[in-house]
């Protein structure tokens, strides 16, 4: 595909995502390509993780795992997008494909839950967040709650949003599909436990490595985004990005992390509870406001659409010249 065509598909696709999200009745009937990606992984897990292989084992059956992984969402991406692409308005029906493998609406809707659950109780909130974080919910607070819920947003923003976005609009529906299959790698069998800590390596360095560019254009959409929403301020999230993104564990989390809670005037990450286990992480907008609440979520919503609307135009300015 020219790049034209995958900027069009590209622009499509987040179009009609935000518009429809991923309709219901095909989650019902068929799920969702990120679940038909996960039932692979689980089955390579099963399969191929020996528990009774040393380590370089391991890890070289993860990288074998990993280009099975590859190749299997690559091929379906590319056999997807040429059969769309031999019939009428084919760029269209690619974006409508494309679209699945993009979270702006879902992504908005299980924040914005969280939101809601506070505001009725503690109890509710916690609830919420628990769909969208993996850190112990009965260990927060309500100010814990909110953090978690805003350091999801900005995260997912990166890896559900911009991340697919950049590839797709880099190599279309292929590249999109690698990068979901990947990302869903390193979410599944990416963790530092003992049977994942090797037969993961290779998944969770990948996955490191093709998010590194979306995760400091995500940062820069903060910014700009910031400009848009009232009592954010886009100077303190360069600020907070240049002092705090380095101290986050993640190599890449970091970067949206601290622009959105620079913006906000806010401090989220720090030390949080896995598994009953404490991790300790570096604050991200340190010397912000840490007691958040609902009413922050809230702001941290608003700036993430601004975020994203900046995005869109941004692909679409890029579309233009591109056709031109």
């Amino acid at each position: 595909m020219s790049l034209e065509l995958t900027l069009g598909l590209t622009l499509a696709a987040l179009l009609f995502e935000a518009a429809f999200g991923y309709p219901s009745f095909l989650l019902a009937r068929i799920g969702h390509p990120v679940m038909w990606i996960g039932r692979l992984i689980g089955w390579l897990d099963r399969h191929v993780n020996r528990d009774a292989a040393a380590p370089r084992e391991r890890r070289l059956a993860g990288l074998g795992a990993l280009v099975v992984i590859v190749v299997a969402s690559g091929t379906a991406g590319l056999l997807l997008q040429g059969l769309a692409m031999t019939l009428p308005l084919g760029v269209l029906l690619a974006a409508l494909a494309g679209s699945s493998l993009l979270a702006q609406r879902s992504l908005y809707q299980f924040v914005g839950a969280v939101a809601d659950g506070l505001e009725v109780s503690l109890e509710e909130g916690r609830r919420a967040v628990s769909h969208i974080v993996g850190r112990d919910p009965d260990k927060l607070d309500e100010a814990g709650v909110a953090r978690a819920a805003i350091e999801s947003l900005a995260e997912n923003y990166s890896d559900g949003v911009v991340a697919p976005a950049l590839w797709m609009a880099i190599a279309g529906l292929p590249g999109a599909a690698i990068y979901k299959g990947v990302n869903t790698a390193d979410s599944m069998i990416g963790h530092r436990t003992a049977r994942h800590l090797h037969f993961g390596w290779a998944s969770a360095r990948f996955d490191d490595l093709i998010n590194l560019p979306a995760s400091r254009l995500s940062g820069a959409l903060i910014v700009v985004g910031a400009v848009f929403v009232r009592g954010a301020s886009p100077w303190r999230a360069i600020v907070a990005i240049r002092r705090d993104a380095g101290r986050h564990r993640s190599p890449n989390a970091g970067w949206p992390e601290a622009a959105m809670a620079g913006a906000l005037g806010i401090a989220i990450a720090g030390p949080r509870h896995y598994g009953g286990t404490l991790s300790v992480d570096g604050l991200m907008g340190a010397g912000g406001r840490y007691e958040c609440t609902a009413a922050d979520i809230r702001r941290a919503l608003a700036l993430y659409r601004a975020a994203d609307a900046v995005m869109v135009a941004l692909v679409a300015g890029l579309a233009l010249v591109a056709w031109w």
